[in-house]
């Protein structure tokens, strides 16, 4: 589970951010996970206690964004959903798609009390 390292690195660059802006206490974390990316969002959830404990984000909520793996047909220029339309185009059934989104993983939002 590459999760936990990832979380791990998130709860660094979260705690540089509070360090440089002088925060004593994150309310909540909010990220964003593309669905066509590596990470798993119910595992981002699970290891997410352990990679916050002892940390300033210890008691922070965590929320997660699922962005959705969309494209646009080259086709016929529709946007559609990959994963909903199983790699194919809904109006002309064509598989000649470019990505424009669904592979992201940000850090979208630190709330801070």
């Amino acid at each position: 589970m590459h999760e936990l390292g990832v979380v791990i690195e998130v709860v660094k660059t979260v705690e540089k951010f509070a360090a440089a802006n002088h925060l004593v206490k994150i309310d909540t974390l909010v990220l964003q996970i593309g669905e066509l990316s590596s990470m798993i969002p119910r595992y981002i959830k699970e290891c997410y206690p352990a990679a916050v404990d002892g940390t300033i984000l210890q008691d922070t909520e965590l929320k997660i964004e699922i962005i959705p793996g969309n494209a646009i047909c080259k086709d016929c220029n529709k946007v559609f959903n990959i994963i909903k339309n199983n790699g194919k185009c809904p109006c002309c059934k064509s598989k000649n798609w470019d990505l424009l989104s669904g592979k992201e993983f940000f850090i979208k939002e630190i709330v801070a009390c």
